[in-house]
């Protein structure tokens, strides 16, 4: 049984990954295999909700909000016990930092437009959290583990204020200054809603641990990203029906004396 589980999630995560550079084929394919994969040891589902991000020892820079969206898959390590193993991928992933100087592009007619302007960076990963998780009796959690990340994209997009208040905008590509790779460890808090089937909501914090910057001179720059999420379970609800009403017909038939048809 355990093989079968493990060949189901490694396939789906094939799947899945492979049309993971657009968010609507990622849901749909969730949606068709969600009520192949959640049993009574493994459930999978959709994970999203809301971050903010900033850059360590980027002064100035503010915190910035974005969404995320992603599928993740939680374990249950052992029969009857309360830890877990949740996992996953986010596949739209946003970090970066807003409020940034401005800094000198090399094309004159452009850095003379944003020299009083603001600079927001914009980094997007796909991020696997590996969290080991504890439940509570009354269904509340604390987890906490690595976090990876794959980049895949980096903006720059500066903006100035012309004089009719109107937000003038340049966007840079600059993904070659990044790292491919981002590590640093992950924890969190949050509450099951609903016993079994229910969905999870809660937050997490994320504290990156390598350099982000390719060619960084003065202190290492490092993401950090609050997460408020909300995950949901794709079809384990109708499993859980289905599995109550067989129980229900053969307690009703053993009280009857008979055998079930």
């Amino acid at each position: 049984m355990k093989n079968t589980h493990l060949k189901k999630v490694i396939i789906s995560a094939i799947i899945l990954l492979s049309f993971s550079y657009t968010a609507n084929s990622q849901v749909l394919i969730s949606l068709l295999l969600g009520d192949k994969l959640n049993s009574d040891k493994l459930k999978f589902g959709l994970d999203g909700g809301a971050n903010w991000s900033n850059i360590t020892n980027r002064d100035p820079s503010m915190y910035k909000a974005h969404f995320n969206l992603g599928f993740y898959f939680d374990f249950r390590l052992k029969e009857n016990t309360r830890w877990y193993l949740h996992t996953g991928v986010l596949v739209k992933s946003t970090m970066g930092a807003q409020k940034l100087n401005p800094y000198f592009t090399g094309n004159a007619d452009i850095d003379s437009l944003f020299v009083n302007g603001n600079v927001e960076r914009k980094i997007n990963y796909f991020n696997v959290p590996i969290l080991a998780r504890y439940q509570f009796k009354n269904m509340l959690y604390i987890e906490a583990g690595p976090n990876l990340g794959l980049r895949y994209k980096a903006f720059d997009i500066f903006t100035a204020e012309v004089e009719d208040k109107k937000d003038l905008s340049y966007t840079l590509d600059v993904r070659d200054q990044f790292t491919r790779i981002d590590a640093g460890v992950m924890a969190g808090v949050g509450f099951q809603v609903l016993k079994g089937t229910g969905y999870n909501f809660g937050m997490r914090y994320y504290y990156g641990l390598t350099e982000i910057l390719k060619e960084n001179t003065g202190d290492p720059q490092r993401n950090s990203t609050f997460y408020l999420y909300f995950s949901l379970p794709v079809g384990a609800g109708e499993k859980a029906k289905a599995k109550a009403e067989a129980k229900k017909l053969e307690k009703e038939t053993k009280n009857a004396g008979k055998e079930p048809k």
